[in-house]
């Protein structure tokens, strides 16, 4: 019998970050053909971890074009996938998550008839503006797909109120699997100042901020209480990877370039930021990522939303939402940096997230789904 051909589609960092150890998994498999199909929404970040992670694309739509917007990235995964689907002819795309990749991926397999498994379904803020347009590109995803992957019971609980009972399965988030392959003690950055960074003596603080929906005032005020944050801690180093987008590189530095204990550096690959991660001290993020991955690390994150899709972290005390607010986001980061036992509330609390095996129960729903092998008993935290 030929092989099962199932196609992966990513294009940002985060994404790949995730879709990674699945496309491994897949290809492990002797009855599927892995592939792997990319769209390049973000390429330099996409291509570092493509790198560490040693994945080679059998398709590359390479759409990125300088500030791009919502509407030519969508549109340019979407003809370009025609060609993508035609050529390699997969019998299941997976898409991940909630960019526009992941809904102009769907949408293209339901215009050729190939059925869609959602990885990371069931996120939801019942706020389609936030986060923008993350929220409404997977519930569009949700109305597309055939097989959904929900890391979490909440997840499958939220896609069971909207009437959606087939095909559901929780699986962990696939994140927990990646950072078994990229964290590791004895660790060596490529970038000089991480490890030079007295992470014994001082405090380290791991920032990211990029949302569009906090672009203007709220990013403003994120920035300002960053600020005030590094010049009132003197025992604190704050390390700021900062997105690429023009608007996000503005305003932190405008806010931040001159604060001796703040480094301003370039993005980071996934094995670099994942290290960091396990050195540092505390997050202070608006990434849905990091909001799974610092807690599977012990590390407590002050979320830079006004919501979360993710409550199941806040729920275990892994996560608080700090929101967009300067005097919110003062006091809450003040609080993890003075007070040792509510610091301790949170390090300790239990990951809800996974188990690191969340890709194997992927492959093996899968499979089921074809009808060759058993279907995989849900992921329990």
């Amino acid at each position: 019998m030929s092989k099962l051909r199932i196609m992966s589609v990513f294009g940002t960092r985060p994404e790949a970050i995730k879709m990674a150890p699945l496309v491994k998994e897949l290809a492990a498999r002797p009855e599927i053909e892995s592939l792997c199909c990319v769209t390049a929404q973000h390429r330099e970040m996409l291509d570092s971890v493509l790198e560490v992670f040693s994945i080679t694309p059998d398709w590359d739509l390479n759409i990125m074009t300088p500030r791009q917007t919502l509407s030519t990235i969508t549109s340019k995964c979407l003809t370009g996938m025609d060609e993508a689907i035609d050529a390699l002819r997969p019998d299941m795309i997976l898409v991940h998550g909630d960019t526009s990749t992941t809904f102009a991926g769907a949408l293209s397999a339901f215009y050729h008839k190939v059925p869609v498994g959602h990885v990371e379904a069931g996120l939801r803020t019942y706020d389609k503006y936030s986060p923008y347009p993350e929220e409404m590109n997977r519930k569009l995803v949700s109305a597309i797909a055939d097989l959904f992957f929900c890391p979490t019971e909440a997840n499958r609980q939220n896609l069971l109120r909207e009437g959606i009972s087939e095909g559901l399965f929780v699986t962990g988030n696939t994140v927990i699997d990646a950072l078994k392959t990229t964290v590791s003690k004895d660790y060596r950055f490529t970038t000089k100042l991480l490890n030079e960074l007295p992470y014994d003596s001082k405090k380290i603080v791991l920032v990211t901020c990029h949302r569009r929906e906090n672009y203007g005032a709220p990013m403003e005020d994120i920035m300002a209480a960053l600020a005030q944050v590094a010049r009132t801690h003197d025992d604190v180093e704050l390390v700021y990877p900062v997105h690429l987008s023009p608007v996000v590189q503005e305003c932190a530095r405008r806010h931040l370039d001159r604060i001796a204990n703040v480094h301003l550096i370039e993005p980071l690959a996934a094995d670099e930021m994942h290290n960091l991660m396990d050195r540092c001290y505390m997050v202070m993020t608006d990434s849905g990522g990091l909001q799974e991955e610092a807690p599977a690390l012990g590390k407590p994150v002050l979320v830079l939303r006004r919501e979360t899709e993710r409550p199941e972290a806040v729920a275990a005390g892994t996560v608080k939402l700090a929101g967009v607010a300067y005097d919110d986001i003062v006091r809450m980061a003040d609080e993890l940096l003075e007070d040792p036992a509510a610091y301790a509330a949170m390090a300790k609390a239990v990951n809800p997230y996974g188990d690191g095996f969340a890709c194997r129960r992927i492959a093996d729903a899968v499979l089921w789904h074809f009808g060759l092998g058993e279907k995989p008993e849900d992921f329990h935290s």
